[in-house]
Protein backbone atom coordinates (compact mmCIF):
# COMPACT_ATOMS: atom_id res chain seq x y z
CA UNK A 1 0.00 0.00 0.00
CA UNK A 2 1.33 3.43 -0.95
CA UNK A 3 2.44 5.69 1.88
CA UNK A 4 1.32 9.29 2.18
CA UNK A 5 4.79 10.24 0.86
CA UNK A 6 4.34 8.07 -2.24
CA UNK A 7 1.00 9.78 -2.82
CA UNK A 8 2.78 13.15 -2.57
CA UNK A 9 5.44 11.98 -5.05
CA UNK A 10 2.71 10.82 -7.44
CA UNK A 11 0.87 14.15 -7.18
CA UNK A 12 -2.17 12.58 -5.51
CA UNK A 13 -1.67 14.78 -2.43
CA UNK A 14 -0.37 18.37 -2.73
CA UNK A 15 2.73 19.60 -0.95
CA UNK A 16 4.78 22.75 -0.53
CA UNK A 17 7.70 21.65 -2.71
CA UNK A 18 11.10 23.24 -2.20
CA UNK A 19 13.25 20.95 -4.34
CA UNK A 20 13.20 17.87 -6.53
CA UNK A 21 15.34 15.74 -8.79
CA UNK A 22 14.92 12.31 -10.37
CA UNK A 23 15.50 10.48 -7.05
CA UNK A 24 14.39 12.83 -4.25
CA UNK A 25 11.73 15.31 -3.25
CA UNK A 26 11.97 18.07 -0.62
CA UNK A 27 8.87 19.73 0.80
CA UNK A 28 7.81 21.69 3.86
CA UNK A 29 6.51 19.69 6.80
CA UNK A 30 2.88 20.77 7.31
CA UNK A 31 3.28 20.25 11.08
CA UNK A 32 6.66 21.96 11.46
CA UNK A 33 8.68 21.91 14.64
CA UNK A 34 9.86 25.38 13.55
CA UNK A 35 9.28 27.52 10.48
CA UNK A 36 11.24 26.07 7.56
CA UNK A 37 11.10 22.43 8.77
CA UNK A 38 11.56 20.46 5.56
CA UNK A 39 11.29 16.77 4.68
CA UNK A 40 13.57 15.01 2.21
CA UNK A 41 12.23 11.75 0.80
CA UNK A 42 13.49 9.27 -1.77
CA UNK A 43 11.13 8.56 -4.65
CA UNK A 44 11.45 4.84 -3.98
CA UNK A 45 9.24 3.44 -1.23
CA UNK A 46 11.54 1.94 1.39
CA UNK A 47 10.59 2.12 5.06
CA UNK A 48 13.90 2.01 6.92
CA UNK A 49 16.44 4.71 6.11
CA UNK A 50 19.41 2.35 6.33
CA UNK A 51 17.76 -0.10 3.91
CA UNK A 52 18.16 2.48 1.13
CA UNK A 53 20.63 1.41 -1.57
CA UNK A 54 24.14 2.78 -0.99
CA UNK A 55 23.92 5.22 -3.90
CA UNK A 56 20.70 6.65 -2.42
CA UNK A 57 22.26 7.04 1.02
CA UNK A 58 25.10 9.13 -0.34
CA UNK A 59 22.98 11.07 -2.83
CA UNK A 60 20.20 11.92 -0.35
CA UNK A 61 22.80 13.64 1.83
CA UNK A 62 24.15 15.66 -1.09
CA UNK A 63 20.59 16.63 -2.05
CA UNK A 64 19.82 17.54 1.57
CA UNK A 65 23.00 19.64 1.74
CA UNK A 66 21.78 21.82 -1.14
CA UNK A 67 18.29 22.15 0.36
CA UNK A 68 19.77 23.00 3.80
CA UNK A 69 21.89 25.73 2.21
CA UNK A 70 18.75 27.24 0.69
CA UNK A 71 16.82 26.98 3.96
CA UNK A 72 19.63 28.75 5.83
CA UNK A 73 19.57 31.53 3.23
CA UNK A 74 15.85 32.16 3.79
CA UNK A 75 15.13 31.21 7.42
CA UNK A 76 17.19 33.03 10.06
CA UNK A 77 19.05 30.29 11.93
CA UNK A 78 22.47 29.33 13.23
CA UNK A 79 22.43 25.90 11.55
CA UNK A 80 20.07 23.48 9.87
CA UNK A 81 19.80 20.31 11.94
CA UNK A 82 19.17 16.85 10.53
CA UNK A 83 17.05 14.13 12.09
CA UNK A 84 16.20 10.63 10.95
CA UNK A 85 13.35 9.23 13.01
CA UNK A 86 11.21 7.25 10.61
CA UNK A 87 8.41 6.22 12.94
CA UNK A 88 5.71 8.61 11.70
CA UNK A 89 5.50 7.40 8.09
CA UNK A 90 6.83 4.04 6.84
CA UNK A 91 8.88 5.71 4.10
CA UNK A 92 12.53 6.71 4.62
CA UNK A 93 12.96 10.44 5.16
CA UNK A 94 15.14 13.15 6.62
CA UNK A 95 13.97 16.13 8.65
CA UNK A 96 15.87 19.38 8.00
CA UNK A 97 15.16 21.80 10.83
CA UNK A 98 16.41 25.39 11.07
CA UNK A 99 17.82 25.81 14.57
CA UNK A 100 19.24 28.39 16.89
CA UNK A 101 19.34 26.06 19.91
CA UNK A 102 19.08 22.33 20.53
CA UNK A 103 15.49 22.92 21.71
CA UNK A 104 14.51 23.71 18.14
CA UNK A 105 14.95 19.98 17.35
CA UNK A 106 12.40 18.94 20.00
CA UNK A 107 9.60 17.02 18.29
CA UNK A 108 7.46 16.98 21.45
CA UNK A 109 6.99 20.75 21.69
CA UNK A 110 4.10 22.77 20.30
CA UNK A 111 4.27 22.85 16.51
CA UNK A 112 4.68 26.10 14.59
CA UNK A 113 1.49 27.42 12.99
CA UNK A 114 1.66 28.81 9.46
CA UNK A 115 -1.13 29.78 7.09
CA UNK A 116 -1.39 28.25 3.62
CA UNK A 117 -0.14 31.57 2.22
CA UNK A 118 2.88 31.54 4.56
CA UNK A 119 3.70 27.95 3.52
CA UNK A 120 3.43 28.89 -0.16
CA UNK A 121 5.62 31.97 0.21
CA UNK A 122 8.22 30.08 2.23
CA UNK A 123 8.33 27.15 -0.22
CA UNK A 124 8.70 29.54 -3.13
CA UNK A 125 11.50 31.50 -1.39
CA UNK A 126 13.47 28.36 -0.45
CA UNK A 127 12.99 26.83 -3.89
CA UNK A 128 14.31 29.96 -5.57
CA UNK A 129 17.18 30.64 -3.15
Amino acid sequence: MATIFTKIINGEIPCYKVGENDKFLAFLDIQPVVKGHTLIIPKIEIDYYFDLPDDYLSEINLFAKEVARKIKTIVPCTKVGVSVIGLEVPHAHLHLIPMNSVGDMNFTKQRAQLSAEEFQQLAHAISNA
